[in-house]
């Protein structure tokens, strides 16, 4: 790829490379922007861990021709042979409109100089919304406390999308949970065939702007060959195990409701789940939590991470209500490539000579002033009136006084 300077010369943004890792790992002063759920769990040292063992591979499925090898985008910021930043983008949906800023790291050099990693990680970000052409929003999440990954996102003209609380349920809490049997006659596993009412649900319950942000399509919630291998065999190196299943409402033919359980068998990380309801089905909350609750009794006891948005008030009251606690907020914001366009420099109408342009509209001579009325006169009105008191009448008028021969 080629090579994008800054507007100094002096900072130069290209493509990721092996020995970049090793310079970034020996790195012990660095600002870390990180995005929310989609790196949970992930701390900077072990997440370069990841792209060194995973670095030989993932180049070398980019040089044939497969699915995988625009799955995501990684460039480094580099100044005087040293590299200063790094960030990682992934998209968001099939349909590739939407993408991720999943990580930025930038060296913060001395204290105080925060002004010059907010430089880096800007040129970063203008780099990739330069760069991948086929992203028409961009969305990131970060912690409400981080200063430096929300000034970065709001300096690049990244907007407020909504507010995400992370919760944890405790093991006892689940074990109690259990204890209650839930009432879901129409529980349903997912398939590829159900893609369409998982669709209709994600849609209904989320706000429009949200709606048009995430860009869900029927093919983001289908499971093709090449992603369940590789689902499976992500699960079986971290020993973990997915199952998901809905509630369907037969009257209405639609699903109500949808849980996806990522689990842990080995007991090293907590479990995560994702939920969705309804929003006029708002008492599954407590059915399908304590469905969710009584599939992880088989396994080793953790605790259960969910996470709630601003728009879903109902299910932050069941969890507060349940004794759940926060162990996270963050803000996630959108950024539009046509809301945001590139500055150019303002034209002024004074340098235009008009005269010399619009040839063809000035007047060929001196204007002649003449007398107009508003109101037209009809041709019938251009004949005189006869004078009443004339004795003379006008032709083909006959006196009535004088006899008719």
């Amino acid at each position: 790829m080629p090579q994008a300077n800054a507007d100094d010369g002096s900072l130069t943004i290209r493509s990721v490379h092996f020995r970049d890792i090793d310079k970034l790992v020996s790195s012990s002063e660095t600002e870390v922007v990180s995005a929310g759920q989609f790196t949970a769990g992930t701390k900077l040292p072990s997440y370069l861990q990841q792209m060194r063992k995973w670095y030989g591979p993932m180049q070398l499925l980019t040089l044939l021709p497969n699915p995988l090898q625009r799955q995501f985008a990684a460039f480094v910021a580099e100044k005087d042979h040293q590299v200063r930043g790094l960030i990682e983008a992934s998209p968001f949906n099939r349909t590739r409109s939407t993408w991720r800023v999943d990580r930025v790291v930038v060296k913060s050099g001395q204290t105080g100089q925060l002004t010059l990693s907010l430089d880096a990680a800007s040129q970063l970000l203008r780099h990739c919304f330069e760069t991948i052409w086929e992203a028409h929003t961009w969305i990131s999440e970060t912690d409400i406390g981080d200063k430096f990954g929300l000034a970065l996102y709001r300096q690049n003209g990244f907007q407020p999308l909504a507010h995400i609380t992370y919760w944890s349920i405790a093991a006892e809490q689940l074990a109690q949970l259990a204890q209650h049997e839930p009432d879901l006659p129409n529980l349903l596993p997912v398939s590829n065939a159900d893609a369409q009412l998982i669709y209709q649900l994600e849609t209904v319950s989320m706000p429009p702007l949200v709606r048009q942000v995430f860009d869900h399509q029927i093919q983001d919630f289908k499971t093709n060959l090449v992603s369940a291998v590789g689902s499976q065999i992500g699960r079986w190196m971290r020993r973990t195990e997915t199952v998901s299943a809905y509630v369907f409402e037969p009257q209405r033919k639609a699903a109500i409701g949808y849980f996806q359980l990522k689990i842990c068998r080995d007991g090293g990380y907590p479990h995560a789940a994702k939920l969705t309801v309804h929003p006029a089905y708002t008492w599954l909350y407590a059915e399908l939590m304590a469905q969710m609750a009584q599939i992880v009794q088989g396994f080793p006891d953790q605790s259960l991470r969910l996470a709630s948005l601003d728009y879903q008030p109902e299910r932050e009251s069941y969890l507060k209500s349940m004794g759940a606690a926060e162990v996270e907020h963050t803000l996630m914001m959108s950024r539009s490539v046509w809301h945001k366009v590139r500055e150019s420099k303002m034209v002024s109408l004074e340098g235009l000579h008009l005269p010399d342009v619009l040839q063809g509209l000035q007047p060929s001579g001196k204007p002649i002033p003449g007398r107009f009325s508003l109101h037209p006169r009809r041709a019938s009105d251009s004949a005189p009136l006869p004078d009443c008191r004339s004795t003379e009448l006008p032709p083909g008028f006959d006196d009535p006084a004088q006899p008719t021969i």
